[in-house]
């Protein structure tokens, strides 16, 4: 997805991808839905909309919250961390950069 550079970490990024759907999208979906996250949280800055000081603290709060909650892991066959989760995926990817074994890539399940 991302073209290697010396100036951003092309695989990270890469590896973000995976997860922006089954957890930043949902984080801002629900606060947008709960008004936790209102327009007085942002400011226009460059052409562009950026989250103001407080509006970093929700959603940074909100992100912590949302990578320490669990979910059931179908071939540990128990609970881990979101957080625990994408270091699964990038040992995945290890796993297979280093030729142990083909990358399975995640399918969301929670």
């Amino acid at each position: 997805l991302h073209e290697p550079s010396e100036r951003r970490f092309s695989l990270a990024l890469d590896l973000s991808e995976i997860f922006k759907p089954i957890i930043a999208d949902r984080i801002a979906n629900r606060l947008v839905k709960q008004g936790i996250i209102k327009k007085e949280h942002f400011r226009e800055e460059l052409n562009g909309v950026l989250l103001n000081d407080e509006g970093k603290k929700i959603v940074l709060k909100a992100f912590n919250e949302e990578m320490q909650k669990s979910v059931k892991h179908p071939k540990l066959k128990r609970n881990i961390t979101k957080q625990r989760l994408i270091r699964l995926e990038a040992y995945k990817l290890i796993k297979h950069l280093i030729g142990v074994k083909e990358y399975e890539p995640l399918v969301a399940w929670f």
